[in-house]
Formats: structure tokens, sequence, C-alpha cells
């Protein structure tokens, strides 16, 4: 037999520069302790969430059904949408041309002194209105009146010159015909009584000339109208050359309007004002609200303006009620026809969509129905409907953003507007 070696067993080498030095045999370890406070936090956040999340989506799906409304795909699109409608109507629609225009006065007059002289009085007070004739200023008279009898005593002294020398003609005839006399001296007289014939004429002359001062230094109102602020003051000296006047007196019943018209709207009020008719104007404030004043066309200018392609209107107003004023901006609005017995709804009820135009119909079940329309003439709040609408339909003018076809609608009547002629 073969006898068995035995390998002596060794031990690994330990390196004292890596491993530590050995201390000894080492007893059983202490299990580490684990911490409970992240399952503390997941069950309070699970907890938190099983209490607000049925909160939360009730309050998710009450907003979405705020956002699409009835009638578009809420909770309930069987609960009426509430509108406000109104009633279409036959009568009828006045077409009119609206266009800027301003005031103008018929006549404005700038009252100037025509002497010279000192303001003696001023016998208007500033905005009075004043009729033709009236006494606005007197100049001073005094020195025209002393002109006048210079003029008269001139004319005197030169009509009895003038019967003298008739007298001394007479007796030359006699003595010419005695032959006494020569030729010469009787044709001589006769001159020289021509001569103070004429001398006269001047003198009377002078005598006009010297009333009509007189006339001039009371200063009149030539027209009747409004005069407006004083421009001269009692004890100025005055000149017919100043270049200021004394008072301007403006016109203001009738007055004028006047406005620019498109010229292809020119041919139809052209035939109708060649046919007699008389074109009414109304007058309208700024924001076109109000009505002012009723006029009638007065003329329309001879010629068309290249730069703007309008064509001039002058329409007359009786103003009673001094509405007008000159030189005020207004919305001039000219009746050019009016359609009878068409069809006329308000003008929010009209929708536009790119393929069409259409309302919203109340039907007898209190459902909305899209209805196609054709439209005519706009005046205001007021459209006028050709065809789609029967007058007496029902049509909704506010609350159109919440409806679709066959909506359930609870329909309150809008007020009447008065109509407008």
């Amino acid at each position: 037999m073969t006898p068995e070696i035995i390998e002596p067993v060794h031990s690994p080498q330990r390196d004292p520069r890596i491993d530590p030095p050995d201390a000894g045999p080492r007893g059983p370890q202490p299990k580490k302790k684990r911490s409970v406070w992240p399952w503390i936090i997941l069950l309070a956040a699970a907890g938190a969430a099983a209490y607000f999340y049925p909160q939360l989506a009730r309050q998710a799906a009450e907003h979405a059904a705020t956002q699409k409304g009835p009638g578009k795909g809420g909770n309930n699109p069987n609960r009426p949408v509430p509108v406000v409608a109104a009633l279409s109507r036959r009568g009828d629609m006045p077409v009119y041309l609206d266009e800027l225009g301003s005031v103008l006065a018929f006549n404005t007059v700038t009252v100037r002194s025509r002497v010279d002289g000192e303001v003696m009085k001023v016998a208007y007070t500033e905005g009075q209105f004043v009729k033709q004739g009236d006494l606005l200023v007197e100049i001073d008279p005094r020195p025209f009146q002393v002109q006048l009898e210079q003029a008269e005593a001139q004319l005197a002294h030169d009509e009895a010159l003038l019967a003298n020398a008739h007298l001394d003609l007479s007796r030359y005839q006699v003595l010419l015909k005695q032959d006494a006399i020569p030729k010469q001296q009787l044709d001589t007289q006769d001159a020289l009584v021509r001569q103070y014939d004429a001398t006269m004429k001047t003198d009377r002359a002078a005598i006009d000339n010297a009333r009509l001062q007189l006339i001039y230094a009371h200063i009149t109102s030539p027209l009747t109208g409004r005069i407006g602020l004083r421009l001269v003051d009692q004890g100025n000296i005055v000149h017919a050359s100043d270049t200021n006047g004394l008072a301007v007196i403006t016109q203001l019943q009738p007055i004028a309007v006047i406005f620019n018209v498109p010229e292809d709207s020119l041919p139809t009020v052209t035939r109708k004002v060649a046919a007699g008719q008389k074109l009414t104007v109304q007058a309208y404030d700024r924001e076109s609200k109000t009505r002012i004043a009723t006029g009638e066309l007065l003329t329309i200018d001879n010629q068309i303006d290249q730069a703007s392609g309008t064509v001039k209107f002058k329409a007359v107003f009786e103003n009673k009620d001094l509405s007008l004023f000159p030189n005020q901006f207004v919305n001039a609005r000219l009746l050019v026809e009016t359609k009878h017995s068409t069809t006329i709804v308000p003008t929010a009820a009209v929708q536009r969509s790119p393929l069409s135009t259409f309302v919203y119909v109340v039907k007898p079940d209190n459902t909305a129905e899209v209805r196609n329309i054709t439209t005519g003439t706009v005046n205001g709040d007021e459209t006028q409907v050709e065809s789609g609408i029967q007058p007496g339909e029902t049509v909704i003018i506010d609350g159109i953003d919440k409806l679709q076809q066959g909506s359930k609608v609870n329909v309150r009547m809008a007020a009447r507007p008065p109509q407008t002629s």
C-alpha cells in the first residue's frame, strides 16, 4: 500500500498594508432598526386622497358642465336656454344716405362804419337777436349836420344868383329886340344862367351827400339775425378804413347744412329732384342717436370733387328752436325712398357666417330653429328681410351664443322700441 501523503493547509497570507490586524474572534452582530415614518407619511397621503378626490371630481364635473352650457353637450342638454326675443313685423323701411355735414349760415355780415367819428352810442347787447333796420351803433352826427347846413346855405346863395341872372337875361332879350345891346351880351348872360343852374345841381348833391353821411352815422342792422360779441365800445374813434368791424351778425333762421354724397348715389337723387320731389333731410348729433332738426334738400353742387369722388349737397332748415349753430358738425340723413309693406326684424337678431345670413326663430314648442334669410336695407336697429322670415314670427336677439339647432329656450319678449320715420 502506498502511504497517503497529507499536505499541510496553509492559511492565506495577510497583507499588513491592507488587512487590519486580527482582533480575535467576532461575536454575533446586532440587527439594525428600520424607521416607521415613511409608512406613516404614505398612509396619511392615501387617506387625504381618499377624502378629497370625490369633492374634486364633483367640482370638475360641474365646471365642465358650465363651460359646455345647456344644449351644447352639458350634463343637462334639455335645460332651456334663457333668451330675449322680439317679433318680426310688417312696416315701412326708409332708405337713407348717411353723411357727415356741417352747419352753414345763409348770411354772415361784419358791420363796419362808413364814416369817421366818435362812437356816441352802442345800442345792442351781445347775443341779441336784431331785425333788419334796428339801430346798432350811433356815430357823432354833429359834423355831418354842419355840413348839411353849409350845403343848404350855398344852395340858397346860388338860387339867388340864378334868379338875378334870369332877370338880366329877360331884360337883355327886350333890349336886343330894340337893338340897344349887341347879341354877344345876350349870349353871355344866357351862359351865366346855365352856369348858375349847374352850380345849384352841385349844391343839391352836396346836400344829399351830407344827409347820406347823417344816415351813415346811424348804423343799422343789414339783416335779421343774431349779433355776436361787442367789438367796439362807446367813446372810441372809428374810421371808414378800419379793418375791424363794429359787430358781426349771423342769420340763424333759416340755416343750411352742407354734406358730401358719393357720386354713385347722385343719379338716384337727381332723378327725384328733376321730378320735383322734395327730399327730406334729417340732422342728427355726433352719435347719430338724437335727431336735432328736419329740413329738405335745397340744391346740389354743379361739379364732382375728383379728390373724394363726392358731390356737395345743401339742405335748408327752419331752425325755429335754434338747435343748429354755424360751423356745427352733424350727421345728415337724406331720405331717398321708402320701401312699403316689408318685413322688418331687429338688427341684433341677424347673424352671419361664411356661408349664409341667418336668424334663430322660436318655434311653437319653444325650440330654436336656424333660418337662413336674405337681408335688404339696414336702418340703425332695424333690418329689412327680403326672404326667409314672415311678419309675426319670433326671432331671438339675445342669448344667441348658447344656442344651436333645436335648443330648448326660455323666452322673454323684449320691449318694442319706438318706430322712427
